[in-house]
């Protein structure tokens, strides 16, 4: 993607980060905001607040006047303007949901881009995206990301953590639906958190606020971690499904995988020995 086209979807990504953080702020903690309007693309109950921020992702592209394919949660795939698309934008447009209900400060907006220029919307994967950002709404950090380009939070360069030693490791994980799987390694680690929004957890793997982050059910949606993938590897993170290889999911609402992002590979391998998943 050339160096204007990177500017302007950027500027464009801003753009949306900022009305959908103002469009959900009234709707957080409010009981209405929980009413289940229908059943999103992706096969799981779509929130009014939910509606909200993807209506909001919708006007903003519109307005663009460029051609665009949007990949979202609750609609799936659409097309918006004339002609072939130039880029595709994957999005949730507001991951943790249920933190944003319960007023829990932990919800936010995940955004990756991929240049249609070159290849179809049907060979895309997740190696395509260019662009990733991920922001907390509720406490205003910024993760972002341009492929060969590094990776930062709040405009300042971020590193994974140096930690080696397994034993001595922080890491987020969705244990419900994995116990088998996850008996060993929450034994073997120091400490274990879920805060409830994948994309951001992931992103805490890329500034070293968690040694790793794994999610082994097989379950876990591309459009979660379409741009925190891009931004934990742009910071020197690995990331790769449960049996160690390469995430090379296609783009669409309906692809699942499975997830172990480290801050270095001595993690990684120890993560995968522990859970046996080889």
């Amino acid at each position: 993607m050339k160096k204007e086209d990177i500017e302007f979807w950027r500027d464009i990504s801003y753009q949306i980060i900022t009305e959908v953080g103002e469009a959900v702020s009234p709707l957080v903690g409010k009981e209405k905001s929980g009413k289940t309007v229908k059943m999103g693309a992706d096969g799981t109950p779509t929130k009014m607040i939910d509606v909200v921020a993807e209506e909001k992702v919708i006007e903003i592209l519109k307005n663009t006047g460029k051609s665009v394919t949007l990949i979202s949660e609750e609609i799936g795939e659409f097309k918006i303007g004339e002609g072939p698309s130039e880029v595709v934008f994957v999005v949730d447009p507001l991951d943790g949901t249920i933190n944003a209900l319960k007023n829990i400060p932990f919800y936010g907006i995940s955004i990756a881009i991929a240049d249609l220029s070159i290849k179809s919307l049907a060979l895309l994967t997740l190696h395509d995206i260019e662009i990733g950002f991920v922001k907390n709404l509720a406490s205003g950090d910024l993760y972002e990301a341009v492929k060969g380009k590094g990776a930062s939070l709040n405009g300042e360069g971020v590193i994974p953590s140096s930690q080696v030693d397994i034993t001595g490791s922080l890491i987020g994980a969705y244990v419900r639906g994995a116990m088998t799987k996850m008996n060993e390694i929450c034994k073997t680690v120091r400490r274990i958190r879920l805060l409830g929004s994948v994309a951001t957890e992931l992103c805490y793997v890329a500034d070293g606020t968690y040694d790793a982050f794994l999610d082994i059910r097989g379950n876990l949606r591309v459009v979660d971690i379409a741009a925190a993938k891009l931004i934990v590897e742009e910071a020197g993170g690995t990331v790769t499904n449960e049996h160690g290889k390469s995430l090379d999911n296609k783009l669409d609402v309906t692809e699942r995988t499975s997830i172990i992002a480290a801050c270095n590979l001595n993690i990684h391998k120890d993560i995968i020995n522990t859970t046996e998943v080889l």
